[in-house]
């Protein structure tokens, strides 16, 4: 059976790209490798999702921010749900599934909406139930967070809005990490931004020192 690794992190904050990275480098180590990234937009679940949620025609009046949260899970986890059985295919030919935003991605967009902590942790738990438990979602075997605070024309910026989206987003995840004993990354070394290379080397030494590759 495979096994797989979930890259986490808020927009901008190099998740896909480190995902082809990593599926890369592992490939050349004779690994067999593969990378899916949700919401699937080229799937009829993902279209749906697109279509409904995010796109200027949108169903909803609201737009995706001011919706509620669970209504918004539904349509993610469904886009999970119908194209898990084709990830499932991998894993059981002994593939790593890289995995660019899976459900940890919807705990903390959603999970960031409530300022109250005990209503952010039912949440978490209601997210996970339903799609680890009631869908029978594959749990990741490993999930990375990439903590990369904020970028503005490749510079970091510390002058964080306390009410701004990608904080908050950020704060949820650093919250689930510890939860969820995730590993987590600091995009940053003092003031300076890593680059990407060293931010994927100290991936592979992740994964290696953890036993998963």
């Amino acid at each position: 059976m495979g096994k797989i690794i979930v890259i986490e992190g808020i927009e901008g904050s190099g998740k896909e790209t480190q995902s082809k990275l990593l599926v890369e480098s592992l490939n050349k180590m004779g690994l067999k490798t593969i990378e899916f990234s949700f919401p699937m937009y080229d799937t009829p679940t993902g279209r749906i999702f697109k279509d409904c949620l995010l796109s200027n025609n949108s169903y909803f009046p609201e737009k995706i921010d001011t919706l509620d949260p669970e209504l918004v899970c539904l349509y993610t986890a469904a886009d999970r749900k119908y194209n898990i059985k084709t990830i499932e295919k991998y894993l059981n030919d002994d593939y790593i599934v890289v995995i660019n935003r899976y459900t940890s991605s919807n705990m903390a967009n959603q999970g960031s909406k409530y300022d109250n902590s005990e209503d952010r942790f039912y949440m978490y738990q209601w997210i996970d139930k339903l799609e680890y438990w009631l869908l029978k979602l594959p749990k990741p075997d490993y999930t990375i967070l990439l903590n990369m605070p904020y970028k503005y024309n490749n510079q970091l910026s510390f002058d964080l809005i306390d009410n701004s989206k990608e904080k908050r987003v950020l704060d949820a995840y650093l919250e689930l990490a510890g939860l969820y004993n995730w590993d987590v990354i600091d995009c940053i070394d003092g003031s300076k931004e890593k680059t990407i290379d060293e931010i994927h080397k100290e991936i592979i030494e992740l994964l290696k020192n953890k036993g998963i590759i």
